[in-house]
This record gives C-alpha cells, sequence and structure tokens, in this order.
C-alpha cells in the first residue's frame, strides 16, 4: 500500500488529496462501528479536524498527530464543553490513531504516547433522572385508556424498556424471534452487536402479550409502526419513533420532562436500591465495565 499520508511533513496535520476511504484511518475507525454509532462518532472526530484546521475528519493526517497535539487538543476542548463530552470525544481521538497505526501511518511508539492523554475528571452527577413508581403508573395508564393498537404497543414498550433496562436502539431492533412467550426471554442486541438476556414476566409480560395478540405471529420486527389510522404497518419502528412516542406519552401522562434513557437508569436504580449485587445489574444492563453501572446509582 503506498503511504499518502508519509509524503506529507510530519507536522503537516491535514491532507490536500483525500485517500480512498478503505485506507484512510477515519473512515476505517468509522466503519467498525454500529450504525447507530458512526452518526455521533463522526460529528466528534469532525470536532477535532475542525481543531486542527481541517474541513472534516477526512481532511486530517491523523498519521501526524502527536502526544503535544492530543494535549492541545484536550485543553481546547475543556474551554466549551463538558468533561463527558471531553472525554467522549477524546475516546474518538484515541480510536481513530488505532486505526492509523494499524494502517502503518504511524509508528507504534508515536501512537501510544498520543493515545496516553489522559481524561478530564468530573464529579459532577450525570444527567438524566430516575421514574417515581407514580410516574411509572400515570405512563402505563395512558396507554391503557388508548383502546386502540397504538395503546397496546406502547404499554409494552414502556414496560419492557423499564423491565429490562433497554435503550430506545434496543427496542427498535427487537425481532419477534427474539422473544419466547411462554419462557419470557428474550434476547437483546446491544452496543457493539453484543448480545445478552433479559427475562420478561409480571406487567411486563402481560403487556407484552397483550401487544403480539394484535400483532399476530408474522416475522419481522417485534415491535412496528401504527399509521394515523391506527392500521399496523409490516415496517420496523426507528430508534427516533421510540423516543416520539415516550414524549407524547409523558405529555398526556403529566410526566415530568424524561428521556427514554431514564428509563434505563430506573431500572438500574431501582434494582440496587432494591439490593442486587452490582456485578449482576451490570450483566443485565449490558455494561461492560461496573464503573458505568456505578454511575447510576444515586442512593444516599
Amino acid at each position: 500500500m503506498t503511504n499518502q499520508l508519509a509524503t506529507h511533513e510530519s507536522n503537516a496535520l491535514t491532507i490536500a488529496d483525500a485517500l480512498p476511504l478503505d485506507q484512510h484511518p477515519a473512515a476505517v475507525y468509522l466503519a467498525g462501528k454500529s450504525k447507530t454509532s458512526q452518526r455521533v462518532l463522526k460529528s466528534d472526530l469532525d470536532t477535532l479536524a475542525r481543531l486542527i484546521g481541517a474541513a472534516d475528519c477526512l481532511a486530517v493526517n491523523w498519521g501526524a498527530v502527536r502526544y503535544q497535539h492530543a494535549v492541545a487538543i484536550r485543553t481546547a476542548l475543556q474551554d466549551d464543553k463538558k468533561p463527558a463530552t471531553v472525554n467522549r470525544i477524546l475516546s474518538a481521538l484515541r480510536g481513530v490513531l488505532k486505526s492509523a497505526w494499524l494502517l502503518g501511518y504511524m509508528a507504534a511508539e508515536d501512537y501510544h504516547k498520543a493515545a496516553a492523554v489522559k481524561g478530564v475528571k468530573s464529579t459532577a452527577l450525570p444527567a438524566g433522572r430516575e421514574l417515581g413508581s407514580g410516574e411509572l403508573r400515570a405512563l402505563l395508564a395512558t396507554c391503557e385508556a388508548d383502546q386502540g393498537n397504538a395503546g397496546a404497543r406502547d404499554a409494552a414498550i414502556i414496560a419492557i424498556m423499564y423491565a429490562a433496562g433497554l435503550r430506545r436502539s434496543e427496542v427498535s431492533g427487537l425481532m419477534l424471534a427474539d422473544y419466547d412467550q411462554a419462557s419470557g426471554r428474550l434476547v437483546v442486541r446491544g452496543k457493539g452487536s453484543k448480545e445478552r438476556i433479559a427475562w420478561i414476566a409480571n406487567g411486563a409480560g402481560r403487556a407484552l402479550a397483550d401487544w403480539l395478540a394484535i400483532r399476530g405471529n408474522a416475522p419481522g420486527a417485534l415491535f412496528v409502526a401504527i399509521n394515523k389510522g391506527d392500521n399496523i404497518q409490516a415496517q420496523k419502528m426507528t430508534s427516533q419513533a421510540v423516543y416520539n412516542i415516550l414524549t407524547r406519552r409523558g405529555a398526556a401522562a403529566g410526566v415530568a420532562n424524561f428521556s427514554p434513557h431514564d428509563l434505563r437508569r430506573t431500572f438500574v436504580s431501582d434494582l440496587l436500591e432494591a439490593g442486587a449485587d452490582i456485578a449482576t445489574v451490570a450483566k443485565m444492563a449490558g455494561h461492560a465495565n461496573v464503573q458505568t453501572t456505578a454511575r447510576y446509582d444515586r442512593r444516599p
């Protein structure tokens, strides 16, 4: 492979001629991520590119980035971004630098030094909140008051998001074949295509059974679109549609503003409050590290 990046001076952080996508560190890095993550990571890499002075991430000579550049980037990011955002962007930087190293555009020593830039420490509480039991009941009551197909579907979505701590992207990705109604076993595909098992029982199981009685046994997405005439469509729902459903039901129920992820926070927090082992909760939530789970814990 011709190393086009090597033709530039070592301190030149931009490139004039675009590399083929299968040879560009940023494109290769993004290609290895899920569709859901690619949009956010592309935005983060473009933010880095603008700090470097390039139009976008494809115009950056990532192989020329060194430790001093990484430190300068970290300092610049801290000026107007929250610590969590800075750390997320720095993670993207480490990822694209690793691709540059693996593609042969930078030496191992240069990569490891640049990737060693430290994250930003913060004592701020994570964003979001937990929903109270009264708020959950109000959301479900609003769905139950809707006697149409959408009411049954939305009740099932809210119930399993809380009962299994699902992300909205995980909800939209569920297939009918992922759920065994007899046992309550649900296969969930999380970030990085990692699979985990959730068990749906009690009220969540009943809500899902009510929806399946309406949906039928046709193969396809577990949750499908419903048009304005309340007719079921053979069309997979998007994660944005899940967001819109929760926003609409929350407004109808008079529940204070919350995000879909807050149902997941409530799932984790309630399990910890009930005395569940944090390692077990981390596995149930699909967290690779218990430290991530610990950030959801807001008990006194």
